[in-house]
């Protein structure tokens, strides 16, 4: 509710103020204020916690690339092993038609097997992670060129044809070389994250620099009461 000051008497009379608007302050005291400060205040330090864990996975990365890559091993093989059971237990569902379900049955068994001969030793969870991303890179870049090469109208389609063959060629090399090739993958990974890191911590350093110059003067605003312009008593 404000108050306007057309009256005759020159008081200021209350004017209602729409629905949507009833309820509603931009004062620095008010919820939404409090619930945009503690947002923005999340965000800043979320972004420089997240800048700081990548800088410290890049750093283990290229500092132990055995260990780094005997870790992820264990971890590729965890998730087939997982991925695979809850193939196997779909296969029996209702909503699998009956034609798939064996092709879903394979599938969950064969991710099952390899799952299981990850954690025989390092070497062949690296060797099946390398020969996994070759031929996910090889079927992926395949499907890009092919898409690129039938499509005349694609914008952007010398770069789709150069991407696509650039994926192809990494995924020849990981399957042709899988271990030299899954170290450099790893030591150009670790490199990701620092660089990722760096420039999280400084958009998150940034975005509170901003907050701190265009944050609201932490003041008590009160309520604001009419004031009354002081009249002439009318002479008798």
């Amino acid at each position: 509710m404000t108050y306007s000051s057309d009256s005759p008497h020159g008081a200021e009379q209350p004017r209602e103020e729409p629905p949507g608007r009833q309820g509603r302050s931009s004062g620095a005291g008010s919820p939404y204020a409090t619930l945009e400060n503690t947002m923005s205040n999340a965000a800043w330090q979320v972004l420089v916690a997240g800048g700081l864990v990548a800088i410290a996975l890049g750093i283990m990365v290229l500092v132990w690339p055995a260990a780094t890559l005997a870790v992820v091993g264990v971890l590729f093989g965890a998730y087939l092993l997982i991925s695979g059971i809850f193939q196997l237990v779909a296969a029996f569902g209702a909503h699998i038609p009956g034609h798939l379900r064996v092709l879903s049955f394979i599938t969950g068994g064969l991710s099952v097997l390899l799952g299981l001969l990850c954690f025989r030793g390092p070497a062949q969870s690296i060797l099946l992670l390398a020969l996994w991303i070759g031929f996910s890179w090889l079927i992926r870049g395949v499907m890009q060129t092919a898409t690129a090469i039938s499509a005349e109208g694609m914008p952007a389609r010398g770069w789709h044809l150069f991407f696509g063959g650039l994926t192809i060629l990494g995924g020849i090399i990981l399957i042709v070389a899988p271990f030299g090739s899954i170290t450099a993958l790893t030591v150009v990974a670790g490199i990701w994250l620092l660089a990722l890191g760096i420039i999280e911590i400084m958009h998150g350093i940034q975005l509170r620099t901003h907050l701190g110059g265009g944050a609201p003067r932490a003041e008590h605003r009160g309520l604001h009461f009419p004031r009354f312009r002081s009249q002439p008593h009318p002479q008798a």
